[in-house]
Formats: structure tokens, sequence, C-alpha cells
């Protein structure tokens, strides 16, 4: 279901191979860790995507590609994952992080002049820029790892689950089996057998 889902929405593979921003990469595209879905590439994926789009800096996508091959992790999750900060957030995420940098600083905080926009930071930059960056980068860190551990979590969550599913169908499979096997010998029924039985009519899907 997980792997269904990551499918259907993230960027497709063979256009991002394609793409002349990512052409830069060459051969290294063509290593299938960078396409393939399992829980260490997912989890290191949303690391990286959402690690880099804390930070406040230009081509955030190539980045994010050459740190998904640096750490062979899943590519396209990466990428898609670096729109977390756009046009529409960028100035709630960034002034957010502004504030928490200058709080690990101990630096006050200019709150009536602060406008996230390229023309007042390309002018305030020089004056901002160590509390932004301070704090771009510890909550991009703190944020990434909680959404690492929680991918991680949720996964092997689906795993288990899954697991305990198979196991109690072959279960029932097997049990239904061995009443089978007695009844057309005509010996007596199990014990337990009208109990499961009715249990698992009541558990039918009603029409």
């Amino acid at each position: 279901m997980i792997k269904k889902l990551f499918e259907r929405y993230l960027p497709d593979p063979v256009q991002l191979r394609r793409s002349k921003t990512l052409r830069f990469l060459g051969r290294k595209l063509l290593y299938p860790g960078l396409w393939s879905l399992n829980r260490r590439a997912v989890a290191l994926a949303v690391f990286v995507g959402v690690f880099i789009s804390f930070i406040p800096i230009p081509f955030q996508m190539p980045l994010a590609s050459c740190a998904a091959v640096a750490v062979r992790c899943h590519l396209p999750l990466a990428v898609a994952l670096v729109w977390i900060s756009n046009p529409l957030t960028m100035p709630v995420i960034f002034y957010t992080t502004y504030k928490i940098g200058c709080f690990l600083l101990d630096t006050p905080v200019d709150t009536e002049q602060f406008q996230f926009s390229l023309q007042w930071l390309a002018h305030e930059l020089h004056i901002i820029w160590l509390p932004l960056y301070v704090g771009s980068l510890f909550s991009g860190f703190v944020i990434a790892s909680l959404c690492y551990i929680g991918v991680r979590m949720a996964w092997r969550y689906r795993l288990v689950l899954a697991y305990r599913n198979r196991r109690k169908k072959r279960k029932q499979r097997y049990f239904f089996e061995r009443c089978e096997d007695s009844s057309s010998t005509d010996d007596p029924e199990p014990k337990g057998f009208e109990e499961a039985r009715k249990r698992s009519a009541s558990e039918a899907p009603r029409a």
C-alpha cells in the first residue's frame, strides 16, 4: 500500500533521468538504489528532502539530487520534498527559522523590517544571514530527523501488521483444513470447530 501510494504521486523516474536539471549526474542516475522503494531508501530520502527544503538557497532540487546520489536513497522522493518550501510557504518557514536562529544566538529579532522577498533579502542578507542560516540548519535537522524516525516506525508497523494478518489467515486455513479432513472420515468435529464456524460467519461481510 505504501509503495503504491509513493508510485502514484512521485515524479516519473524516466522523466527525471531525462531532465536537463539532472543531466550533470550522468551515469550515476542508473544506480537502481536511487529508484527502489524500501524502508531505508524512503526514510533517507525524507530526511534529505525535508532538510534541504529548510535551507534558504537556490537550486534546491539539484542539491537534493546530489545528496540522494551520495547516500543512495530514493531520488524522486528527495527531489519532490524540497517543494515543502515554495513561494507560498517560504515567508512563514524562513521567518520562523530566523526567529529560532536569533534565539539560539541570543540576538534581537527585527520583526518590524523583516519581509521575505528577493529584493529585501539581497539588501539585508549581510545583516540577517547568520541567525537565518543557523535557525534554518537547526530546524531542518530536527524536523528531518523526526520525519526519518516517523517513516521508519510507520513502515515497520505496516510490516508487522501485514505479517500478523498473514499468520492469522494461515492459522485459520490450517484449522479449517483439519476440520474438513476430520469430517470426511466421519470423525467427530474437533473441539472448538462450532465456535470457530460461528465466529467466521459473524465476521463475514453482510450484503
